[in-house]
């Protein structure tokens, strides 16, 4: 028996096995990959489809009536401490965005597919939900729909 030929093949055999492994290893990787594309378009999908449905475009419509953030902002002040139906009602869009934020924040929805999908109309929303925020609830109220506005401001100004 010549333990060359074996130590040559036994090479041969394991360095074949090796690049298998690193095949597998690669569509595993990609298989992955595509699996979290697939949650994130689904998620994606989903989130806004409830953009669209009834009690959202109720909220959507009350905040359109409001042409400024300061109109806003006594407004929903007002409703705030009254504990009027319309306070209730325009959290639903705030606790949407949260909600967003807090999804994207956690890898659930990609930041960029936000960006192409929502992100300027985000960045509005912000600035004149921002003053009623804070006269109504201070600074810090919706911190995560806040830092998806800041991250995505960022990103704009880099790209």
């Amino acid at each position: 028996m010549n333990w060359a030929e074996v130590t040559a093949i036994a090479t041969g055999v394991l360095a074949i096995g090796a690049v298998g492994a690193f095949g597998a290893a690669i569509f595993a990787a990609q298989q992955v990959q595509e699996a979290r594309r697939s949650r994130e378009a689904q998620v994606a999908v989903e989130f806004f489809r409830r953009w669209n449905e009834e009690s959202l475009v109720e909220a959507r419509r009350l905040f359109d009536r409001f042409k400024s953030p300061e109109e806003l902002s006594e407004a929903f002040a007002r409703y705030v401490a009254a504990g009027a139906p319309e306070a209730y009602l325009l959290y639903r869009e705030l606790d949407f965005f949260e909600q967003l934020g807090a999804l994207e924040s956690q890898g659930a929805i990609d930041r960029d597919l936000v960006k192409i999908m929502v992100g300027r109309m985000l960045v509005e929303r912000w600035e004149m939900w921002r003053p009623a925020l804070h006269q109504a609830h201070g600074p810090g109220a919706y911190p995560m729909f806040e830092r998806l506005v800041e991250e995505l401001k960022r990103s704009r100004g880099s790209g």
